[in-house]
């Protein structure tokens, strides 16, 4: 178990604490957090520092491993696991605190479980399906999208534009054509088989 290894082994371990605080209704929370016309409560404030520690470690496990030589094959099967894991966990639980419509939720969540499927048959076929520039994209603006929702549009929700619905919907477009992206370039691995 090496260093990359472990980071994303902590990335997964975050996952119940993060969902703890989104949806436990602690008692002894205080009065939620007052910016001005803004109300943010502790718990979403605790969530979205988890959730970005979570995610931040995404970037950090991958570059240790190829800088120090030390990719395996339980990194190669974690890493992306851990990454779904995550960003389901919470968009499942937006969708629980009213903050994101299902539907958008289901689209990503499908997006990753369709990607992750195409990976399977690649790695049937000896290949390796490679992270497109589309689908680094689509990370990042989720990653956003959530922590704004997250965090009550802070600190658009001074300047009146509602960037959290602009994520949300930038997430959700870019989640689909990534999707399609991946299954274009990677159309001859879904050849009928002939057997």
């Amino acid at each position: 178990m090496n260093l990359p290894n472990r980071i994303t082994l902590a990335r997964i371990c975050l996952i119940p604490f993060l969902m703890v605080f989104l949806l436990v209704d602690f008692p002894f929370y205080p009065e939620p957090l007052q910016l001005g016309s803004l109300s943010l409560p502790y718990n979403q404030l605790i969530a979205a520092v988890i959730f970005i520690i979570a995610a931040s470690t995404d970037g950090i496990d991958g570059y240790l491993a190829r800088k120090n030589n030390m990719v395996t094959n339980l990194g190669k099967l974690l890493d992306p696991l851990a990454d779904k894991l995550l960003v389901t966990a919470v968009l499942i639980s937006l969708v629980e605190m009213g903050k994101l419509d299902s539907w958008i939720a289901v689209v990503i969540i499908s997006r990753e479980f369709a990607v992750t499927g195409l990976r399977q048959i690649a790695l049937l076929d000896g290949s390796v399906v490679a992270a497109s520039a589309w689908g680094k994209l689509k990370t990042v603006v989720q990653i956003v999208a959530i922590v704004l929702l997250l965090l009550n549009n802070f600190p658009f929700s001074f300047t009146g534009i509602h960037m959290d619905v602009i994520a949300v919907w930038a997430a959700a477009i870019i989640t689909i054509w990534s999707g399609i992206d991946y299954f274009i370039k990677n159309k001859n691995l879904l050849h009928l088989s002939k057997a």
